[in-house]
């Protein structure tokens, strides 16, 4: 299906406004953060999961839920803890009673807070496994199933998940299929001082106020459309495919750290994740179509949690983002150069 070039370029323009427009609602809570900000509205626009890991007090909960705000969807917040069962978030039947509290001899759908449009699963990592895992269905087919039967949920659905550091206590490492439902992982930083010091100011007067919506359903589902419509030429797919394949240790083209490093590299989703990204990067500035530097940019997001690091890689405290870098850095843009490598020239 072709596309009206001067029709596609008003509606780049209007969802760069709407994204920007998005922003500076974030901004009249969040201070600083810009890059985590950014990288929320990719994951966002692309439709994608996002998992933010930092250390407690850092903000991660107040910036999901100054997002909620700023969008006219629903929202829903999910405490994970370690006593939290599947059926809390994804509901249940329950047995329905009269007004005299005789029972009707019917069952009735009771919907967990899944069925929202943007979930906060907050601390995800404090419950256990067979919890945590009660989203997979919501997040990879957009429904779940209760008691044999599918439940759609409403579009546009995102799951934005918190999770304090592995190594603090009581926590649980998620699982590898959970990990790979999310399209990023963004770590939270500290704030430096200035950044503090406005953090305080803010927080210790006058009572913050919520940002009004500056965005509807409508609006959400067409920049995710539009995001889909970015080009991405062949040349660009295939050095996503080829930094995809060389995070596998068995790949020929690999470097040598991630032979050394790791057990499991990205896989399928991690390729599509790379497109996504890039398409929602290029999309905020301004541009029909990705290029080398869009996925590059956005492979630390995308890669950091899909590398699985192998016995040799965690004794040497190897992380992700360093093997995520040396794949950006010594994985060639041009098929030739890779050619090249392989035979020694």
């Amino acid at each position: 299906m072709t596309t009206d070039p001067h029709s596609f370029e008003v509606r780049l323009k209007s969802a760069q406004a709407a994204a920007d427009a998005l922003r500076q609602a974030i901004a009249t809570v969040i201070v600083g953060q810009t890059p985590v900000v950014d990288q929320v509205l990719w994951g966002l626009i692309a439709g994608g999961h996002i998992l933010l890991e930092g250390a407690p007090g850092l903000g991660k909960t107040l910036l999901v839920r100054t997002l909620a705000d700023a969008l006219s969807l629903r929202f829903s917040r999910i405490q994970f803890t370690p006593d939290l069962m599947p059926s809390d978030i994804i509901g249940t039947n329950i047995l329905v009673t009269d007004t005299a509290g005789r029972t009707g001899g019917r069952f009735e759908l009771h919907r967990g807070p899944v069925f929202a449009q943007v979930v906060l699963a907050d601390e995800i990592n404090r419950a256990t496994p067979k919890t945590q895992s009660a989203l997979l269905e919501a997040m990879q087919e957009h429904s779940v199933t209760i008691a044999g039967t599918r439940h759609p949920l409403e579009e546009p659905f995102f799951v934005l998940a918190t999770e304090n550091p592995i190594e603090m206590e009581g926590t649980y490492p998620l699982p590898e299929a959970q990990l790979d439902r999310f399209l990023l992982k963004v770590l939270v930083p500290a704030p430096d001082e200035d950044t503090l010091t406005s953090i305080v100011a803010r927080t210790t007067g006058q009572a913050m106020t919520r940002p009004s919506p500056v965005l509807e359903q409508p609006a959400v589902l067409a920049l995710c459309a539009l995001c889909r419509e970015i080009v991405v030429a062949e040349p660009v797919a295939r050095y996503a495919a080829r930094l995809v394949g060389a995070s596998d240790p068995t790949n020929p083209t690999a470097p040598e750290l991630v032979k050394r490093a790791v057990r499991y590299g990205a896989g399928v989703r991690g390729a599509q994740s790379l497109v996504l990204a890039s398409k929602a990067l290029a999309l905020l500035a301004g541009r029909a179509q990705v290029g080398f530097a869009d996925i590059q940019a956005v492979a630390l997001p995308v890669l950091r949690h899909r590398l699985i690091r192998s016995f040799e890689g965690e004794a040497d405290g190897v992380t992700t983002d360093r093997i995520a870098e040396a794949l950006v850095n010594q994985t060639p843009t041009r098929p030739e150069a890779v050619e090249q490598a392989l035979r020694g020239t």
